[in-house]
């Protein structure tokens, strides 16, 4: 399971080193696997700190363990798959703003939108669209604080 928090297994370009943390961590693991192992590598992960998880919530690694599919031929004994939801996927919510901020400063592929009856009168739609991306990298931001609750209750 350690195989899975590495760096070169993970699919979005983005550093899960200190202050991002993680939110919460699902591993499906399938094959011939003994649940005990899996305990042991779950005590490692925690004894070593391998995961960094938000302070004020708990530390989440939820694991599924599922057989070999008889259909399906494999050269690997174990398989894994890991869902994470980790406070750093914000740098690539601001990267997707920024190239979305350059290309409506142009007016680039506007075109097509504007021929559509929705879109003939103004693009609110698109501006909407981007202030709930800018609400998002926001709400990661902030999850990486211990008083995130507290300020979350506060704005209510």
């Amino acid at each position: 399971m350690r195989r899975l928090l590495q760096t070169k297994n993970i699919m979005v370009s983005c550093s899960t080193r200190l202050p991002t943390r993680y939110i919460s961590i699902l591993n499906i693991i399938q094959g011939d696997v003994d649940p005990t192992q899996v305990h042991k590598s779950l005590q490692r992960i925690r004894e070593r700190r391998l995961a960094h998880f938000i302070t004020w919530g708990p530390a989440s690694i939820q694991v599924a363990l599922s057989q070999k599919s008889p259909y399906l031929k494999s050269a690997h004994r174990v398989s894994g798959l890991m869902l994470a939801n980790h406070t750093c996927i914000h740098k690539l919510f601001e990267r997707v703003l920024g190239e979305f901020d350059l290309l409506y400063k142009k007016q680039a592929f506007i075109a097509p939108y504007k021929k559509e009856r929705m879109f003939s009168d103004n693009l609110q739609e698109f501006e909407d669209a981007r202030e709930v991306v800018h609400s998002l990298v926001e709400e990661y931001l902030a999850c990486q604080s211990e008083s995130y609750p507290k300020a979350e209750g506060a704005s209510t």
